[in-house]
């Protein structure tokens, strides 16, 4: 099942976030896939600010995994595996324990990992269209 969706502000993403997390209520790994500057992180972060994530999300690009806690003290894990060479890699941060976990998990440029993936990870392909609007495919 697949659902086309159109961001056209950076402010939408609240609105946006709020609609996939109540759809996907029963899912807990989200892969997010797009080019560079297509809004992946702003979709995570605005999906974790509805989780209930007060501060601190930002990308990690650098530390390729990044754990949150919302209100309630409960884990959320932000991936992002674009500087991993190798799938042997995500062996050494423990990529699957964290799947495992039963924690909401984003995971951006997620193509190294798609063997670790669970069968029921919600896949986000985003694209930006000539407008700057953004396209957005949620796939269950």
């Amino acid at each position: 099942m697949s659902t086309l969706l159109q961001l056209h502000t950076p402010e939408e993403a609240t609105d946006l976030a709020a609609a996939m997390l109540s759809a996907c209520h029963d899912r807990r790994v989200f892969v997010f896939q797009g080019e560079l500057g297509a809004g992946k992180t702003t979709l995570i972060k605005a999906m974790c600010a509805e989780l209930g994530v007060a501060s601190g999300t930002s990308s990690p690009s650098f530390s390729i995994v990044n754990e949150y806690r919302t209100a309630t003290n409960q884990p959320v894990y932000h991936f992002d595996l674009y500087r991993l060479k190798n799938e042997q890699e995500l062996d050494g941060i423990g990529f699957t324990e964290y799947l495992d976990s039963g924690n909401y998990c984003f995971v951006e440029w997620p193509e190294l990992a798609k063997k670790h993936l669970p069968a029921g990870a919600v896949t986000v392909r985003m694209r930006v269209n000539e407008n700057g609007d953004r396209t957005i495919e949620v796939s269950l």
